[in-house]
């Protein structure tokens, strides 16, 4: 998590009698000096958080110098990995990711929760499955909202932040619908609709809504899916789409999504535009999950400061932070911590 994700590390767990594989967050206490809010907050959140395609906490233990988070295993890879590795993608495809990505923040906003920092990066499928489901990660920058208070805390990931944040002018749920927008683009090029190297010149674009449908690669996408982009984000936070309304749109709703093959012009865009960096490369859950299989892994893992005695062994898995390259010059998505393949 943002904040808290700075430092703190994410181990994979298997829980000897079950054989279950877990994700857990393990946060030093001294880290938390100061900033006991955050985790705080964190926690109150995944708390109250029960939905399919939402990451669960399961457990907390804490040790003298440690607060463990027990989190669900979701080891299904990266959005973008997948979307690279298909032969086969179509407006469908996302239409149909989308609308689980709009039920899940729907169900956020109906309790008063404000994701605030929805971006690919923590879009994660479940399993390896081809029909797999996708979840929502990462809650560090998560506020649930008061009824009697605004919140007006710049945060997020720039290229995905909505006008009203970067104004710094207090905004509510709508800004999770902006990003939903922002997603559904890159979804059908491949590239970010808001790019330029220079920071002050990005968000000058997102502050003036600036974005287009580019040809050639936006020429084979149907005018109700840059509908229903358009209604997302749209500058003004009181007439922007909610989770309900984009629900209901034909794009999700109805059959205007399209069948068409965009795979090889989508891929190339995302391979060009959100490559991982060399030196830091993606960890792969299911490549551990399978490696913790073949060692048979039971012994318990030693130590005052194990989270619980039916853990063994527990193996680091480190963030792998993604940036954009676009041909053109941009960089939309500058640095931010997040869990790799898990949270």
């Amino acid at each position: 998590m943002d904040g808290v994700g700075a430092f703190s590390e994410v181990v994979l767990a298997e829980e000897k009698r079950t054989q279950r594989l877990v994700a857990i967050k393990c946060i030093p206490k001294k880290a938390l000096e100061g900033k006991e809010n955050s985790i705080e907050n964190e926690i109150a959140v995944l708390h109250k958080i029960k939905h399919g395609n939402i990451v669960s906490l399961e457990e907390i233990f804490e040790s003298k110098s440690h607060l463990y988070l027990v989190m669900q295993l979701v080891s299904g890879g990266e959005l973008f990995d997948r979307i690279i590795e298909k032969g086969f993608y179509t407006e469908k495809d996302a239409s149909k990711l989308i609308q689980q990505i709009l039920d899940a923040v729907k169900y956020l906003h109906d309790m008063g929760i404000v994701h605030r920092d929805l971006k690919p990066e923590n879009l994660l499928y479940y399993s390896m499955d081809e029909d797999s489901k996708i979840m929502i990660s990462d809650f560090g920058l998560s506020k649930i909202e008061d009824s009697a208070s605004v919140m007006s805390t710049a945060c997020g990931t720039p290229g995905y932040v909505a006008p009203e944040v970067l104004a710094q002018k207090p905004y509510s749920k709508a800004v999770d619908c902006w990003s939903i927008g922002v997603i559904a683009y890159i979804l059908l090029c491949g590239y970010p609709p808001f790019y330029d190297d220079n920071d002050a010149k990005l968000f000058e674009q997102i502050l003036k809504a600036e974005y287009e449908f580019d040809s050639p690669y936006w020429d084979d996408i149907s005018d109700s899916a840059k509908d229903f982009i358009v209604h997302l984000m749209e500058k003004d936070p009181n007439t922007r789409f909610t989770c309900e309304q984009a629900l209901q749109h034909p794009w999700i709703a109805g059959d205007t999504a399209l069948d068409k093959n965009i795979h090889e012009s989508v891929s190339a865009q995302i391979k060009k535009n959100f490559a991982k960096s060399k030196w830091k490369q993606a960890f792969n859950a299911t490549a551990v999950v399978r490696h913790m299989r073949r060692l048979q892994l039971g012994s318990s893992h030693e130590g005052e400061d194990a989270p619980r005695p039916s853990m063994a062994r527990q193996m680091p898995c480190p963030t792998a932070p993604t940036t954009a390259t676009r041909p053109a010059g941009c960089d939309p998505c500058t640095s931010s911590t997040y869990l790799s393949d898990h949270s």
